[in-house]
């Protein structure tokens, strides 16, 4: 019987894979269809009545569209901005300035970059805004949203300044400054090895690290060890930030003494290539909708409590689901990334010289453009809490730990990156799966503390593939309709960081971690 749920709770998930990688089908189409597929499972086949799947999808498309369409919609609005008033050139000039090399600007922005914005915001911004920076100065757009997939795996544990690991430590009952040391303890050899995936995948293979291994190295080694230094000491609020604060000013250091040696293939073309000559005041002025970003996210975050204490309390939270065990929507109508983003592209294009006309224009062309990214992502969201609500999710996990028994740490990981897969979120996976990692954990003679990293370990790795993110990556590089080609470009990245992660994590256990 529980073999028999578990096949037909995986219907929505083998459709969403067969779909996108074989039938080379539109991402919107595909999960509109694997929503109505959930919903029929779950009235059909897990007994949830019409009125509860109904309040159970609406919940995941107000979710959807607040916070995480908004974050969206205002990284791409203020990208689209910076090009209509030319601040992008500007921006190319300027990074022509630190380098010519698309490699090294590959680790500064989606490196360094995303991984500060994955620590200061989260909810999509670490793909979407370096994806279309990288494109913007030059580099293939395939290549750049594949490698900020893969390079946002390992931030989401401390992503949003901490949630999806604080959340994970609230529902498996681990303490919050262990959790955190373990967590970056299983996730350091991947954290390593990311960056230089950075380099292989935005310089096509092998031949991308000829001169460029002492910057790489650099990049990689000065992000995690302060990484790992602070989510020992300080808990998960800071690791993410730290490190790539770290990062970027030791790779700026770096490309001073090891430069690397001039190569064609990998040279700026175009406005980029120029040596910017900019003054002080047209660096700003270029930079300003970002550095606004970053301003208004630092201030409004916990890092700064007298200010986040005054606007947190701005927020309605309502509870949609229908039947028991409803989970609380809230909905910060002002301290939330998506409003400080559009606050910092609005008051950039003030400074940039465009006028609210031109804003207007630009957003509602943004809309146009990546309305079918909103409606993948409403129904991908919708599809999560209907498989959630029914019990679909649990029968899923249930199986899987009766299947593998001793060995289930091995696969510990997968669960996380399923349920990341499905719901497209870290703190959502750690919601969902987080008790029952610690309950297998303790089952099993385990440390609880090991498998609730797992599972956000592996809610990282399951991001690369989730339609949700695909979709955040095809419309950060203007290509909407092009998931398939990137899911099926990603998917080897997947399965080799999801056995890594098996690996370490069994290893683990065995040593009693």
């Amino acid at each position: 019987m529980l073999f028999l749920k578990f096949i037909l709770a995986m219907l929505p998930i083998l459709w969403l894979i067969v779909a996108l990688s074989g039938l080379k089908m539109a991402g919107h189409k595909v999960c509109v269809i694997a929503f109505l597929l959930s919903m029929v499972l779950a009235v059909a086949g897990w007994k949830l009545s019409v009125l509860n799947t109904a309040t159970a999808a609406a919940e995941g498309i107000l979710n959807a569209l607040w916070p995480i369409c908004l974050v969206i919609i205002a990284a791409l609005f203020t990208y689209n901005l910076t090009l209509r008033t030319g601040a992008m050139e500007q921006i190319k000039k300027m990074l022509a300035g630190v380098s010519r090399d698309k490699r090294v600007l590959a680790l500064i922005i989606g490196w360094g970059f995303g991984n500060f914005m994955e620590g200061m915001a989260g909810f999509g911004t670490a793909v979407a805004i370096p994806a279309s920076m990288l494109v913007g100065i030059g580099l293939d757009p395939i290549s750049s949203v594949l490698a900020c997939l893969v390079v946002n795996s390992t931030p989401t544990a401390f992503g949003s300044v901490g949630v999806p690991t604080a959340t994970l430590a609230a529902v498996s009952g681990t303490d919050p400054l262990a959790l955190s040391g373990s967590v970056a303890v299983i996730q350091c050899l991947l954290t390593l090895l990311s960056p230089f995936l950075m380099v292989f995948i935005c310089g096509r293979g092998w031949k991308a690290f000829k001169g460029m291994l002492p910057v790489t190295v650099i990049a990689s080694v000065s992000f995690v060890v302060p990484w790992f230094i602070t989510a020992h000491v300080l808990g998960p609020e800071l690791p993410d930030i730290v490190g790539s604060i770290c990062s970027m000013a030791c790779m700026l250091a770096a490309i001073r003494v090891f430069p690397p040696k001039p190569d064609p293939e990998y040279l700026l073309s175009g406005a980029g290539a120029g040596k910017g000559a900019l003054t002080v005041g047209e660096g700003v002025r270029a930079w300003s909708s970002f550095i606004l970003i970053f301003l208004l996210l630092t201030l409004t975050s916990t890092l700064v409590p007298p200010v986040h204490n005054a606007i947190a309390g701005v927020k309605t939270s309502v509870s949609v689901y229908a039947g028991e065990g409803a989970g609380t929507l809230t909905f910060s109508w002002v301290n939330t990334p998506g409003v400080m983003i559009f606050l910092s592209a609005v008051i950039g294009g003030l400074i940039q010289g465009a006028s609210f006309g031109t804003m207007l224009s630009v957003f509602g062309a943004t809309m146009k453009q990546y309305w079918k990214t909103i409606l993948t992502i409403c129904s991908v969201l919708a599809t999560a809490k209907v498989m959630g609500y029914s019990g679909m999710i649990s029968d899923i996990a249930k199986f899987l730990v009766a299947a593998t028994g001793q060995f289930y740490p091995l696969f510990a990981p997968l669960i996380g990156a399923l349920g990341a897969f499905v719901t497209g979120s870290g703190t959502s996976t750690n919601v969902l799966f987080g008790g029952l990692q610690s309950e297998t954990a303790l089952a099993l003679g385990l440390s609880p503390t090991w498998l609730a990293a797992a599972n956000v370990m592996g809610a990282g790795i399951g991001k690369m593939v989730c339609p949700q993110g695909i979709a955040i990556g095809a419309g950060a590089i203007g290509a909407v309709g092009s998931e398939s080609k990137i899911l099926g470009s990603v998917m080897g990245y997947f399965l080799l960081y999801v056995v890594l992660a098996g690996v370490i994590c069994y290893a683990g256990s065995l040593l009693g971690l």
